[in-house]
């Protein structure tokens, strides 16, 4: 069990202003990349309209969902990034710098195998025609579950469980700390897994708004966020999962009246 600076803990961003600086200047190239995407998404969503995804259309959803993650995710992931680096500097460990990138790598190897089952799903919603050519949602009764699915998961055990380790990164620290290298990879990997449980179902909210709408991608950035970092997220989390249950009920019961 590592030594915990408990009196610098107030003050993380102030002590370590290099690794801030560097993970927002990559959070910054990350929405730098899905600004200009998105003023390319015509072009190239017209061009994937008419034949069937090729591996090379395929590897770039990949890289899109994958930066996209970053960009979305490493905000949120900050206050345990710091802290990990913080605690191992305390400890006086070999290469803590270099362990504090190893920590950031694994947490984003997650995301990154997220990222794959991600574009994997979007292919294959494409293909069942439930998604526009903007990549949005192209049908009422898709979105509709979508939103109650995406409901009934906020009140699920496996969200509270997963977002209460997100929300508390001493707890992690002090419950899953692993010395050396490999132990801030294997802590970056476990960080990224709880993380993934916590936020995943949110992400379909991109599937029914649009994948590549930059406010949807803003709006659901700025939801995981505030769960993980406000007082009472939980809370939170919970009444987000009311909102999505009710429009997905409400959205159910207006298709149904329209075909009545």
């Amino acid at each position: 069990m590592p030594e915990i600076p408990w009196r610098r803990l107030g003050q993380p961003v102030r002590r370590q202003p290099v690794t801030v600086t560097a993970l927002f200047a990559l959070v910054a190239l990350s929405w730098w990349y899905l600004v200009i995407l998105a003023g390319d998404m015509d072009g190239m969503t017209l061009a994937m309209t008419f034949q069937p995804w090729s591996a090379q259309d395929f590897l770039l959803m990949f890289l899109m969902w994958a930066i996209m993650m970053v960009g979305m995710m490493i905000p949120s992931a900050l206050p345990m990034i710091l802290l990990y680096q913080q605690v191992a500097r305390h400890n006086r460990l070999p290469q803590a710098t270099a362990g504090t990138a190893l920590f950031v790598l694994g947490y984003l190897w997650v995301w990154s195998l997220f990222s794959l089952l991600a574009a994997l799903l979007q292919w294959q919603l494409e293909r069942l025609a439930l998604l526009t050519p903007m990549m949005a949602s192209n049908s009422v009764v898709f979105s509709a579950i979508t939103l109650i699915v995406i409901g009934l998961y906020q009140w699920s055990p496996w969200k509270e469980t997963c977002l209460q380790w997100c929300r508390g990164p001493m707890l992690f620290i002090t419950r899953y700390w692993q010395p050396g290298p490999g132990g801030a990879f294997r802590m970056g990997l476990r960080h990224g897994a709880f993380c993934t449980g916590c936020c995943w179902m949110l992400m379909a909210l991109l599937f029914i708004g649009g994948i590549m709408d930059l406010a949807v991608i803003a709006a659901v950035a700025i939801l995981v966020l505030l769960e993980k970092l406000l007082p009472g997220g939980q809370h939170l989390a919970r009444a987000l999962g009311v909102l999505a249950i009710g429009a997905g009920v409400v959205l159910l019961l207006l298709h149904g009246s329209r075909l009545g």
